[in-house]
């Protein structure tokens, strides 16, 4: 059973979403504050996380980040801020998905079972996505990509990826050397139907750069094609 920790302070949104993925065989687990978020996260261990950002004791921003620190848990914010600025500061902190309030509940319904698939490695049908079962490491002169353990080491350390940057390296190194178009990988990591946020992309391979490349604002192995798409070269 796929356990959800709700991170809410408005009580009847609470009782909302918990009856609602209840019905739906999901384990639910609420906390109406930070502090709480965090030791139930320590504790029960969720699959995934439905996070508000304006929460009564710190700020949601803070509870992504604490979190990141040692989980790649799928984090989707659930929030009344709309502005970009605050979307690209949640992703990069570490969130995977962000829905402003309010909200379509067969919408949030359908981006949270993409966030545990993406986590998970596996496509709608179960499989993963895209690349050949042969391919088990893909190796440069800066970083490995496990493609088993889905683990990625630079340096001799283990770089921390979430579920959303790893799927989306993932499609990628799948396919060296292939433009992989903005179209597809939305709908691969994101799922049909937003097509339109180019920003979603541009801030994730922002955030891959940062940590892979030797020289982020000239990458050797993540590449843009403007107005098309992405590309991996080993």
């Amino acid at each position: 059973m796929t356990r959800v920790l709700v991170v809410e302070d408005e009580s009847p949104l609470v009782r909302a979403l918990t009856i609602n993925l209840q019905a739906r065989s999901y384990a639910v687990d609420a906390a109406p504050d930070g502090t709480t978020a965090l030791l139930l996260a320590a504790e029960r261990r969720p699959d995934v996380v439905l996070i508000d950002l304006g929460l009564p004791d710190m700020d949601g921003i803070e509870v992504i980040k604490s979190l990141r620190a040692w989980t790649r848990v799928p984090l989707v914010v659930l929030s009344a801020r709309g502005t970009s600025h605050e979307k690209v500061e949640a992703f990069e902190a570490g969130a995977d998905d962000y829905i402003t309030k309010p909200f379509d509940m067969a919408e949030l319904l359908a981006r949270l079972r993409a966030a545990v698939r993406r986590s998970t490695g596996e496509g709608a049908d179960g499989v993963l996505p895209l690349g050949e079962p042969e391919m088990l490491t893909v190796t440069t002169p800066d970083f490995t990509v496990d493609l088993v353990a889905k683990k990625v080491r630079r340096n001799d350390e283990s770089v921390r990826l979430t579920p959303t940057e790893w799927h989306l390296l993932e499609i990628l190194v799948r396919s060296p050397g292939q433009l992989i178009s903005q179209r597809q990988l939305l709908d691969e990591v994101w799922g049909p139907g937003l097509a339109a946020r180019t920003n979603y992309l541009r801030v994730y391979m922002a955030q891959l750069r940062r940590k892979l490349e030797r020289d982020p604002s000239h990458p050797r192995y993540l590449i843009t094609e403007p107005g098309m798409g992405y590309r991996f070269e080993g």
